[in-house]
């Protein structure tokens, strides 16, 4: 009892460091304070932390749009590099708040654990719609545990689309984080290369993971993303499209690189519209991004909390409700996106669906 009591002590110190970093200050809480002003938000992130620019950036954005706008107060922590603490830190966030925000599918079995014996707490989690499929038909795990799936397919169609419409060389690029990770990154490839054919059939797409599962160092080794990314712009290909998290800031650096002024090549971002979170250096070498909206998912979590409506089981978030998408930030694609848009109103109205195997 002892030891975990010094834990929570240290964790509760670290979140109080982190929170004054990120200019959580009075002033800030007071402007925002509303219905959630006693209410206490956990953050846990992905492997790699906040500062990947993608998928864990886009998940603090949800929080402090809710601290902001609903008044709550919110905590930050990361996993070690093993992850093998996942579990500790989703006790010491129940014990310390109302509801705990698990970022990423890695946690799921702990949540479903944890969550079990912390009723009173709400977990909720991105990337997996935590279910319990050993029950015919599926059931969530418990009232007080949330889950949000993606339809990463179906954005990523549409940047394959724009890929396809903007290559001059007719052969593009697909670099993966982590493959073999129940079919999740896969989906990510799938549908950029289903959009892409759908504009030129004969379309040639060189794809590579970073690593397989369970090694997840892929999704954080962007030295591996610039070697994997140069090496598929020194075959042919001008644009490439990562799925990688982190990994992805070295994409961006060997479309850099490898451009100059009368061959420039692209490259497409993921989850967060990293036009605008990337390097100001590599900005104009990003053609578009993949948008998945954890920061909607992060902030309808918490405003359920705030509002007593959280209830358990899941929701996806697909283009109907634009739960993914594309971005125009920089107007490198603004000359496509009636053809873009044209495609986004056929997989709505399922005239078109996008498969969530590659080819």
């Amino acid at each position: 009892m002892r030891k975990r009591l010094l834990l929570l002590l240290s964790l509760l110190m670290s979140f109080s460091l982190i929170a004054a970093a990120c200019g959580n200050d009075d002033s800030t809480t007071d402007a925002g304070a509303g219905d959630g002003d006693s209410i206490t938000v956990s953050l846990i992130y992905d492997i790699g932390g906040r500062g990947d620019q993608s998928f864990n950036d886009s998940a603090y954005a949800g929080a402090l749009r809710a601290e902001e706008e609903l008044g709550i107060t919110f905590t930050e922590a990361s996993p070690n590099d093993d992850g093998s603490n996942r579990a500790e830190l989703l006790q010491l966030g129940a014990d310390a708040s109302d509801l705990v925000v698990a970022v990423g599918f890695l946690f799921e079995g702990d949540v479903a654990a944890v969550g079990a014996e912390n009723p009173d707490t709400s977990f909720g989690v991105i990337d997996s719609v935590m279910l319990d499929f050993s029950q015919d038909p599926p059931v969530p795990y418990g009232e007080n545990i949330a889950g949000t799936g993606f339809r990463e397919e179906q954005g990523s169609f549409l940047v394959g689309a724009a890929a396809a419409l903007k290559s001059e060389s007719g052969k593009i690029g697909f670099i993966g984080g982590v493959s073999g990770v129940g079919g999740l990154i896969e989906r990510f490839e799938a549908g950029y290369i289903a959009g892409a054919k759908a504009v030129n059939p004969d379309i040639e797409i060189l794809s590579e993971y970073v690593t397989a599962a369970p090694d997840f160092d892929g999704f954080n080794a962007p030295d591996r993303g610039k070697e994997i990314g140069l090496a598929m712009y020194e075959d042919g290909a001008d644009v490439v499209y990562h799925a990688a998290g982190g990994t992805g800031a070295g994409l961006f650096e060997a479309a850099k690189d490898h451009s100059d002024m009368a061959n420039r090549v692209w490259a497409i971002g993921v989850d967060s519209d990293q036009y605008l979170t990337a390097d100001p250096a590599v900005q104009e070498f990003i053609l578009t991004s993949m948008l998945k909206r954890v920061d909607v998912a992060v902030y309808t979590f918490i405003k359920a909390v705030v509002d007593g409506t959280f209830t358990g089981g899941p929701t996806t978030y697909d283009l109907a409700i634009d739960g993914v998408g594309y971005s125009t930030s920089g107007g490198f694609i603004d000359d496509i996106v009636p053809q873009l848009e044209e495609f986004k109103a056929q997989i709505i109205a399922g005239d078109i669906v996008v498969p969530t195997v590659p080819e």
